[in-house]
């Protein structure tokens, strides 16, 4: 009957404007992100330097291979230290430690936050005040103290310092994922799974997970930025391994070296305009998630904006 009446001469159907595809994947809406694109095309930038750093700048980066302190020039663009080392050349080696630091750490946390936030929200009752007491304790715990004793009793590495980092980053993401997951827990599918003899590692992967990929994707990215940020502010106070090329450790010996009272902008500013890009970068991503999987923060065209646009 309905049939019949849409194919009558003279009807029209009336055609509304769809806001979105309702089947466009979260990739495809990552993808079409402005915010998103830029971070990861910042990101992809730091990323091919660091693998590249070897081929553009082979041998020791901490070779002395100049005057001290020059100045930028065509054979320096960046200048050298106050030892006569390529300032350009220890940034970009730099890009290796930190950046690998910061993603080991980021995935370790969110990893280390996952099991407990799954386990703790799935069983309940007596693992849950366990794994909750534990986690609020270490919420409780100064940040910058805890990672500077840490620090300063184990023995120098970069293994320390991701150890030191994981440690210290592991519950904040714990108590934002057992709470998405405690929502999830109380749905209708996950009942059915208990009902049906799913083993609980399955129901807590297989079905609980995948419903939090949002969650999840924005907890590992500011577990990154914390990575990077803390391990710069380690070797900044002197904490990490100084026989290491990183940002941070660029920015210790341009401390120790008084590049600042001395007015060598050169050796200090790279390094800390790099680890800023990171962070913006990663943080725009992160925002660009919380957009694309969120109707709220999603922008919808409504006719009137279609019929603007066209008239421009």
């Amino acid at each position: 009957m309905t049939t019949a009446i849409l194919k009558q001469p003279g009807t029209t159907a009336a055609k509304t404007p769809a806001a979105r595809k309702p089947n466009r994947s979260f990739v495809h809406g990552i993808l079409t992100n402005k915010k998103a694109l830029t971070g990861m095309a910042v990101m992809f930038v730091f990323i091919a330097l660091a693998l590249l750093a070897p081929v553009l700048f082979p041998g020791d980066p901490s070779r002395i291979t100049a005057m001290a302190s020059m100045e930028p020039s065509a054979e320096h663009w960046l200048g050298t230290t106050a030892k006569g080392q390529d300032v350009l050349a220890l940034t970009v080696h730099g890009s290796r430690s930190s950046l690998f630091v910061g993603l080991t750490v980021g995935f370790a946390s969110t990893f280390v936050g996952i099991l407990v936030g799954l386990a703790s929200a799935y069983f309940g009752k007596f693992i849950d005040e366990a794994l909750s007491l534990v986690t609020n304790v270490f919420l409780l715990l100064p940040g910058l103290p805890l990672l500077v004793i840490l620090a300063a009793f184990l023995p120098p590495g970069l293994g320390t310092v991701i150890l030191v980092l994981v440690v210290t980053g592991w519950a904040g993401s714990a108590r934002v994922l057992r709470s998405q997951a405690l929502s999830i827990r109380s749905k209708d599918f996950v009942a059915a799974a208990v009902v049906s003899g799913e083993r609980a590692g399955r129901i807590m992967f297989r079905e609980i997970l995948p419903n939090m990929a949002s969650i999840v994707m924005g907890t590992l990215l500011a577990c990154v930025i914390y990575g990077i940020g803390a391990q710069a502010g380690l070797e900044f106070l002197g904490l990490g391994d100084a026989s290491t090329v990183s940002w941070g450790n660029n920015l210790f010996w341009a401390g120790n070296e008084g590049a600042l009272l001395t007015g060598s902008w050169w050796v200090f500013v790279p390094s800390g305009v790099c680890i800023a890009l990171v962070a913006f970068a990663l943080a725009l991503i992160n925002y660009a998630v919380d957009e694309v999987t969120n109707p709220r923060l999603r922008k919808i065209k409504t006719p009137k904006d279609t019929e603007r646009s066209a008239s421009k």
